[in-house]
């Protein structure tokens, strides 16, 4: 590792060099974030798996950095290009792209004037000119001997030796972060119609504005852009260009220069206009769509935290409902494991309305499997099947609780490869129950088996970058079931292959055993399993719990490492703990205080779910008929999806309502996940406006 990485390293992360090592060495060793961010907190001074996850982006981001400067340095050394200058400007740069503006000038043009202009040996004259020491007159005394059978004339010398100056100054690295900033800081985005522009269409309030660059919002960018790819909007980037060229007169052309400086200042024009412009406006645009596809991974990334921290109702038998009119409503069972129990169809709704068999075929299964709690999906019929389960439970005295739960992505889950090897012989249908039943019972582990672009939680997730977007999902999904642990006997092999250091082959073999030989009853049984070497072990099984295990630490999260003091610890019998008592055993036992402190917590509190600490399932949602509503109504509602223009309400109709960004609160706020989050439970809801043609509604949080 070099110094200069190290160096950079410490400057971008703000961390100690014995802490930068101590994580680069763990990543090495094959550790993962979350073993790191857990188990290894003396080594990096208690870093989050968040943290942990930036400094790896960092770190990447500047080993092909110093990669890349290593090679540019090399490639300038043979071509003897390299002095103290370029090799001063080089060491401090702090991007790649500072390093490409840098080493832009050395490499091969792509235009054909300028390498005309070099191949005929007119560097000279390019040189003359831009000293600025001669008049206009001695110019073209020395241009005559420039000529040859390529260039015939004093004018086709002069104008070809400008060429390379209006190529000199496009690629001055300098000249060229100034050019980018006053776009970045100043430009505009003009947007117009283009060929295939519909008037009824998406995009209609996008044409004939004026955006600034530096303060659109990412989703219009991701709108406008998805709106040229459709070739219904055309964008122009605009800048002030004669305030550029005043700022070139004034600072790059001495005010004592001689009447060459005129030439010289058509160069820098030309370089301007035809070379760094047209080149920086559409790196700008690129810049554009990058950044705001980074915010919309971010705020879909934070979606879906947050809706797989859903706390679950645990010890439930839990009884799904898949609504539908004509194909009737499915029916499935699960138990307090998730394990499927039962399933059948009932016709409560219309065209059949067999409301009494119906009943029948659900007070017998809640009966049978002491069904304790109804998930209902919020799609098509959803309303109907909701009075049906309501009137039963109130008509037949029922000790039942039901909730909406969304089912979007439960019908991708049901035809999905994971369904299949889960529940081979059942059909498609019965599997959208369950999966249903699954999301009331343990949102995390129901949801980790879809792919979480479809579960409508993100903003124009298909015009972003498709592999950050994936593996940052994915980075989410693998800290969370992590942080909050999985029950090795009842988690799917999905969710256990998210388990830091157990692929899916490792998940799959578990689950093979535990169907084989029974349940797991201490975790050291996991190194029985096909596949499961040390190092395995050592990442995944402080992250596994076992409800009913052997010894209290196979329901915690105290790594075996640790078993011996944890002994020692418990011992002492300590039931409110505190800053100096993990500072007394931290002594005593010469361990650090932030390990003392975790294996207290988790002594007191075998089995602990994170997730009890976030949203709650709210049961008994109103449903509600569109046609009922009228503005002013009030209701109460779930967040399902947050964006930056606002957030999307379950109300109880088949389309979620939009609540608006200047709707959700009195005060001013620059994004909506300041206020809310996902799943939150919303009360007092007033209803802005009904659109019976379009099916929306508009909702409003402010007083």
């Amino acid at each position: 590792m070099t110094n200069d990485l190290f160096k950079l390293l410490e400057e971008k992360t703000k961390l100690s060099r014995r802490v930068i090592e101590n994580i680069i060495k763990l990543l090495d060793e094959g550790c993962t974030i979350p073993f790191i961010a857990r188990y290894r907190k003396d080594l990096t001074n208690s870093a989050t798996d968040e943290e942990l996850r930036v400094f790896e982006e960092i770190f990447n981001y500047s080993k092909k950095m110093i990669e890349r400067k290593e090679e540019i340095i090399s490639l300038l050394k043979e071509k003897n290009f390299l002095n103290e200058k370029v090799l001063k400007s080089l060491e401090e740069a702090t991007t790649l792209q500072a390093l490409e503006d840098i080493y832009s000038p050395f490499k091969e043009k792509k235009s054909s004037r300028t390498t005309f202009a070099i191949e005929n040996n007119l560097e000279g004259l390019a040189n003359i000119i831009q000293s600025m020491k001669y008049s206009k007159n001695e110019v073209e005394i020395k241009a005559k001997s420039f000529l040859n059978e390529n260039i015939k004339t004093i004018e086709e010398a002069i104008f070809s030796a400008k060429d390379i100056i209006a190529q000199r100054y496009a690629d001055d690295f300098k000249s060229k972060e100034i050019i980018r900033n006053l776009l970045l800081n100043w430009g505009t985005l003009e947007i117009k119609e283009a060929k295939e522009f519909k008037k009824d269409g998406l995009y209609v309030n996008f044409v004939g504005q004026n955006e600034k660059i530096k303060y659109i919002k990412s989703h219009r960018v991701l709108a406008i852009l998805r709106a040229v790819n459709e070739k219904e909007l055309s964008v122009k980037i605009d800048i002030d260009e004669n305030n550029i060229l005043e700022n070139i007169k004034k600072y790059k052309i001495p005010s004592n220069a001689n009447s060459s400086k005129e030439l010289v200042f058509e160069a820098y024009k030309d370089g301007l206009k035809r070379l760094l412009l047209p080149s920086l406006k559409r790196e700008i645009l690129t810049t554009l769509k990058e950044r705001a596809s980074k915010e919309a991974i971010e705020l879909f990334g934070k979606n879906l935290k947050e809706l797989l921290q859903t706390a679950p109702l645990v010890n439930q038998t839990i009884l799904g409902l898949d609504p539908g009119y004509k194909t009737g409503c499915k029916l499935a069972v699960i138990d307090k494991d998730g394990q499927y129990l039962d399933s059948a169809v009932i016709y409560p709704t219309k065209p059949k309305e067999d409301v009494e068999g119906s009943s029948k075929i659900v007070q017998d299964l809640i009966k049978k499997h002491n069904v304790t709690a109804i998930a209902i999906g919020n799609g098509t019929a959803s309303r109907e099947s909701a009075d049906f389960i309501g009137e039963l439970i109130e008509k037949n005295s029922l000790d039942v609780k039901y909730a909406i739960v969304s089912e979007i992505g439960a019908s991708v889950y049901s035809a999905s490869k994971i369904a299949t090897l889960e529940y081979p012989n059942l059909d498609v249908t019965i599997r959208g129950a369950i999966s249903i039943a699954s999301r009331l019972r343990d949102p995390m582990a129901a949801l980790v088996k879809i792919d979480p672009k479809s579960l409508g939680i993100g903003q124009y997730q298909h015009d972003v970058n498709q592999k950050e977007l994936a593996q940052k999902l994915e980075n989410i999904t693998i800290d969370l079931v992590n942080k909050v642990g999985v029950d090795l006997n009842s988690a799917s092999f999905k969710l256990l292959s998210f388990i830091s250091g157990i692929s899916e082959k490792l998940a799959i073999n578990i689950v093979e055993q535990r169907e084989e030989k029974g349940k797991f009853t201490t975790k050291e049984e996991l190194l029985k399993v096909k596949g499961v070497g040390e190092k395995a072990y050592e990442q995944s099984v402080g992250f596994l719990r076992i409800k009913d295990g052997k010894s209290i630490f196979d329901n915690t999260s105290i790594h075996p490492e640790d078993y011996e003091i944890a002994k020692k610890i418990k011992t002492f019998d300590i039931k409110n703990p505190n800053s100096s008592t993990f500072e007394e055993l931290s002594f005593k036992l010469n361990i650090s205080k932030i390990k003392a402190k975790d294996i207290i917590t988790e002594l007191n509190n075998p089995g602990y779910d994170v997730r009890v600490e976030f949203n709650q399932v709210t049961f008994s949602s109103s449903i509600t008929k569109l046609e009922d509503l009228k503005e002013g109504d009030i209701l109460s509602g779930i967040v399902r999806n947050i964006t930056d223009f606002g957030a999307f309400v379950d109300i109880g109709l088949k389309n979620d309502a939009l609540l608006h960004i200047s709707q959700i609160s009195d005060k001013r706020i620059s994004h909506p996940s300041e206020v809310l989050s996902i799943n939150q439970n919303l009360e007092n809801i007033k209803v802005l406006s009904v659109d019976l043609e379009k099916q929306r509604v508009s909702l409003s949080l402010k007083n």
